[in-house]
């Protein structure tokens, strides 16, 4: 059984930090890649970041510069830290990874419970 646990959500003013930490553990083979997706009230979830296996990188335009996905595959973790934070990225967000799990032959898309991020204006 595998579970995705996300923590570091939080309210904070337009212009500051929060860092998103998000840890993956269980019967676990291999991870491919693993991102980051939020979801705003009424809105559909969408990708934010993600980062593969060897440390590729892709990110939202909407957020290059200020965001920045990172990993330690050893300790199965992403992180998600975000600077100059704007009231636009209130959101859920979603903590996502693709992985194979033992016993498994196919990678599979797992999701986190969500962790939610307020910027006040």
């Amino acid at each position: 059984q595998v579970q995705l646990v996300e923590s570091g959500g939080g309210l904070v003013q337009a212009g500051g930090s929060l860092r998103l930490s998000c840890v993956a553990s269980g019967t676990i083979f291999s991870i491919r890649y693993m991102g980051w997706y939020r979801q705003a009230p009424g809105k559909q979830r969408d990708l934010v970041a993600a980062i593969t296996s060897g440390g590729s990188t892709t990110y939202v335009d909407s957020v290059k510069g200020r965001f920045t996905i990172s990993r330690d595959n050893a300790k199965n973790t992403v992180y998600l830290q975000m600077n100059r934070l704007k009231f636009e990225d209130t959101a859920v967000y979603y903590c996502n990874a693709d992985l194979l799990s033992y016993g498994s032959t196919r990678y599979t898309d797992y999701w986190g419970q969500g962790t939610q991020v307020t910027v006040s204006s």
